[in-house]
Order: structure tokens, then C-alpha cells, then sequence
């Protein structure tokens, strides 16, 4: 009779021992993953509507305009004002593009 007591009494203590990592794990998704997987989703959006004559910023900070769009290589050549470059189109960053974008507008 103890033991069947004592059994019951045990589970129903592990499973407030993990309720606060359940909660922890909820936090994390809804805080960290979440908005990261929807940024990556608008990022991947945003390179594949990229046009002839954007003006883009790349993630290393190279500013152009887009010359030509290559979709056989996902590849985008953009002019600069030392010249043309090739670049992969996820090297494209969507953030500082807006940005880039929205100070001409000004």
C-alpha cells in the first residue's frame, strides 16, 4: 500500500521537476528559432525576386547594381565602381538592401 503511495507521489514530482525545462524549451522556440526561420524564409524570398537594376548590398558590404541574373548558376553579376563582379545570389542581404534603398529615396 506504501509503495503504490510513494510511486504516485514520485512521478507526479519528476513531472513538476520538468516543467521548467519544458517551459525553457518553449521560450527558446518562440523567442530565438521562430523569428530566425521566418527571417531566413523573407531573406530567400526577397533573392529570388531580385531584378536587373536593383541596387543590392552584399553581405560583405560590396555595393552595386545588378547587371545580369544567371538562374542556370543562381549567380547575379553586379556593377561596382571598380568594375563587375560575380556573385552567388544568397550573398545578397536583404537588410542592408532595404537599407541602401530607403536612404536613396530620402
Amino acid at each position: 500500500m506504501f509503495t503504490t503511495i510513494f510511486l504516485q507521489a514520485s512521478s507526479q514530482e519528476s513531472l513538476m521537476n520538468m516543467l521548467p525545462f519544458v517551459a525553457m524549451i518553449a521560450v527558446f522556440y518562440f523567442l530565438i528559432i521562430r523569428p530566425q526561420m521566418k527571417r531566413q524564409k523573407k531573406e530567400k524570398q526577397f533573392q529570388t525576386e531580385i531584378k536587373k537594376g536593383a541596387k543590392i548590398v552584399t553581405t560583405s558590404g560590396i555595393h552595386g547594381k545588378i547587371v545580369e541574373i544567371n538562374d542556370t548558376d543562381n549567380t547575379v553579376t553586379i556593377e561596382t565602381g571598380a568594375g563587375k563582379i560575380k556573385f552567388e545570389r544568397s550573398a545578397i542581404s536583404m537588410e542592408m538592401s532595404k537599407k541602401y534603398t530607403t536612404e536613396i529615396k530620402k
